[in-house]
């Protein structure tokens, strides 16, 4: 039986997250001040990404914690979890640029991460794995 990771494993990449991305992106608009040309674009998209997943590690922690399964969700779950969470932001934040966002393009875009995780999720429990079996003899046993 698997246990559910603890909370240290997540602390300190969400923190780093966390300060590269919510302070890079206060020193791009408040210090920098850039037009919107193609560098400074890509840079907020890599900045709200960071900034995003690492908001969400610790929320998606908690939720897997909170609502386990059977068998609970891996660290690399976990940590996927909060990455959709960031591909869902800078995909909106990308299609708000061409004035394409409406109420049914976000709905459908997090209907369709969340499905999307849903059949990995049920991928990652239908995989069988072998049974562990334990030896009861010590190893010293067979050497005599």
């Amino acid at each position: 039986m698997t246990h559910a990771p603890s909370p240290r494993q997540y602390i300190s990449s969400s923190l780093i997250l966390i300060f590269i991305g919510w302070g890079g992106l206060a020193f791009l608009f408040f210090v920098l001040d850039m037009p919107p040309f193609v560098w400074a674009r890509w840079g907020f998209f890599v900045l709200w990404f960071m900034a995003l997943t690492g908001t969400a590690l610790p929320i998606s922690y908690f939720l897997n914690l909170r609502f386990h399964s059977d068998p609970p969700a891996e660290s690399n779950a976990i940590v996927r979890q909060a990455m959709w969470f960031g591909v869902y932001g800078v995909t909106l934040a990308w299609l708000q640029l061409g004035r394409l966002v409406t109420l049914w393009v976000w709905m459908g875009l997090g209907a369709g991460l969340i499905a999307i995780e849903y059949l990995i999720r049920l991928r990652e429990r239908a995989r069988w794995h072998p049974p562990v079996i334990h030896d009861e003899q010590s190893s010293d046993s067979s050497l005599d």
